[in-house]
């Protein structure tokens, strides 16, 4: 695992594999524009769990399709750089960005039996996988899809290969998923979401598998998540996204035990605790959607009980103190998110 020094530029060029500058993509409707993901920047060093939260709506997954470039239309990337290792994936080809999509940058969706097809074995898929970016024979790639379904906990991985989708229970489908998207040994795995549909136990062990994944291979983790939970016992880092902006960065300890954003409190008093029984805080109201209701200065401040006078202007995403990021004018005076 690599320390976040959590500033952009501020780590060495040998640590970091992925540098994200001034990324935006927006979403055009008849409603108005939809900034789905407006002048976000962060780096990611490798062998890092950075978590990426926040509400439905917030822009996570697409952040996480935006730096693969599969972004749906009628969205589209309007601005940004998104450097792997010094190389602008903005910048390739469609068919350069084919190679680097399931090879440098895979992707686990959070719904397996969608990406997987049921009319193929999980052995074909797999093979198909490793074909297409690797020259190898018949017996290599087999051997290669073996190994992989033994390291994500697949039991009688031999005979499993040829059975399909449907065979395979969520949990067992959801590790597949896993050994898809590592065949070709990327440096950076992209997990959107990838236990919402596991009962609480199959949750754990894939979350333990993927920090075991991240440490042996010093593979950098992206995992998008609206579980808090999650962030806390799996992710070494974290963003705060609202309304398509990153509000606060820094180290999962420390924005758990210091949040600098009046939204990351939000998030963080909301959280479930055992044999309290106190009704749960919650922020009210909604996100904005598009241009049309975007306030005009901080786009939390109409949701926020801390708002002032200077929350009418636009805030920047500053350093407040090292390793941590936020977007808020008043946050920073002593003892103003425990009144």
């Amino acid at each position: 695992m690599q320390i976040r020094a959590g500033v952009i530029g501020s780590s060495t060029a040998s640590a970091r594999v992925l540098a994200v500058e001034g990324l935006s993509t927006f979403f055009k409707t008849p409603s108005g524009t939809v900034h789905a993901v407006d002048d976000v920047s962060f780096e990611l060093l490798r062998g890092e769990l950075l978590g990426i939260v926040g509400e439905s709506g917030s822009g996570k997954s697409t952040l996480a399709l935006s730096l693969l470039r599969l972004v749906p239309p009628p969205g589209a990337i309007v601005n940004g750089k998104v450097m792997l290792e010094g190389r602008d994936l903005l910048t390739l080809s469609p068919k350069q960005m084919r190679q680097v999509r399931g090879r440098d940058i895979s992707i686990i969706f959070q719904n397996p039996t969608r990406s997987l097809h049921f009319a193929f074995t999980i052995g074909w898929q797999l093979i198909e996988a490793l074909r297409v970016h690797q020259r190898a024979t018949r017996k290599d790639s087999v051997q290669k899809v073996f190994h992989s379904l033994v390291t994500v906990g697949i039991s009688d991985a031999e005979s499993r290969m040829s059975d399909y989708p449907h065979q395979f229970s969520g949990g067992m489908q959801q590790r597949v998923m896993i050994a898809l998207g590592l065949m070709n040994d990327p440096k950076i795995l992209i997990a959107d979401e990838p236990t919402t549909a596991l009962d609480v136990t199959i949750q754990a062990q894939i979350l333990d598998l993927l920090r075991k994944l991240s440490a042996e291979r010093e593979m950098a983790v992206i995992l998008v998540t609206h579980n808090l939970s999650v962030v806390a016992n799996i992710c070494d880092s974290m963003l705060v996204m609202y309304a398509g902006q990153i509000v606060e960065e820094g180290t999962v300890e420390d924005v758990f035990s210091e949040p600098h954003h009046p939204y990351t409190l939000g998030l963080l008093s909301s959280l479930p605790e055992r044999s309290t029984g106190k009704r749960l805080p919650t922020i009210l109201g909604c996100p904005p959607t598009t241009s049309l209701d975007m306030p005009s200065g901080c786009r939390f401040e109409p949701r926020c009980r801390f708002a002032e006078e200077i929350c009418h202007q636009k805030p920047e995403l500053t350093q407040v103190s090292e390793g941590r990021r936020s977007r808020c004018w008043v946050s920073q005076r002593d003892g103003f998110l425990k009144t």
